[in-house]
């Protein structure tokens, strides 16, 4: 957060030195510096809210930045909101603002069915996570969610009323509901060998990719690192640059 005394302190130090100088160009030139230093890392700082689902319960979420763009972030089912914070701390710079959720079940987020989060209607947390932007300013708002963060934003689209959503990008995830009722553009990625106890990811999202309307997008990159254990590997950078080319795109 902001640290004011820490900045006035700064400030009047640099301005003494300068003056003592005699350089008062000098002077203004390093304030505009340290302001601007300072709005930014104000910026990019995170701050936790909470916001209801329309089924019950509470929400608690960390946003980064500020910004008419903003995107949720859906952690998988081995992750949390924090898990988020260093992609999140990218796409702030990249221009966008940031809503890292806990899902029911998770943190100090509750709700039905937050006994079996896996089995909960998750994607009303995600919808609420995109109305809370909404409301909030957001102009439009896009969902990244990680296996089954990314099935639960698979299903707030399918769910959202048109053009509430504007863009989702499945890591190592489908919808668990109809794919052809997805109503957002759609990058999917996914690792080769992506597997679990049920046998190789790949061939049931391929198969729901398949059924998504255009414009959609598949990326299948080396190993088998599933979802958000993708930003671990070496792939992890072209997962990034990927998904901000995807976001970004007009």
């Amino acid at each position: 957060m902001f640290d004011n005394r820490r900045y006035h302190s700064l400030t009047f130090r640099l301005v003494k030195q300068c003056t003592s100088s005699g350089t008062f160009a000098s002077v203004l030139r390093l304030i505009f510096i340290i302001v601007a230093v300072f709005l930014a890392q104000s910026a990019a700082a995170q701050r936790t809210v909470s916001f209801p689902p329309e089924d019950e319960g509470v929400v608690y979420a960390d946003l980064y930045g500020t910004g008419a763009r903003a995107i949720v972030l859906a952690h998988g089912g081995q992750f949390n909101k924090e898990s988020w914070a260093k992609q999140a701390k990218i796409l702030v710079a990249a221009g966008f603002q940031v809503l890292a959720i806990d899902f029911r079940g998770y943190g100090k987020s509750r709700g039905p069915g937050d006994s079996d989060p896996e089995d909960a209607p998750l994607h009303l947390d995600v919808l609420a996570a995109v109305r809370y932007l909404r409301n909030n300013g957001a102009k439009s708002v896009s969902i990244i969610g990680g296996s089954m963060g990314g099935s639960a934003a698979g299903d707030a689209s399918i769910a959202s009323q048109p053009g509430e959503i504007d863009r989702l990008v499945f890591l190592g995830a489908a919808p668990n509901g109809p794919a052809d009722k997805l109503k957002s553009p759609s990058l999917f990625i996914v690792a080769r060998d992506d597997a679990s106890s049920d046998g190789p990811r790949l061939p049931g999202i391929r198969k729901q990719y398949e059924k998504a309307p255009e414009p959609k997008k598949l990326i299948i990159v080396d190993g088998s690192a599933h979802a958000q254990f993708l930003f671990q590997t070496d792939q992890g950078d072209r997962v990034m640059r990927e998904i901000l080319s995807f976001l970004s795109a007009k």
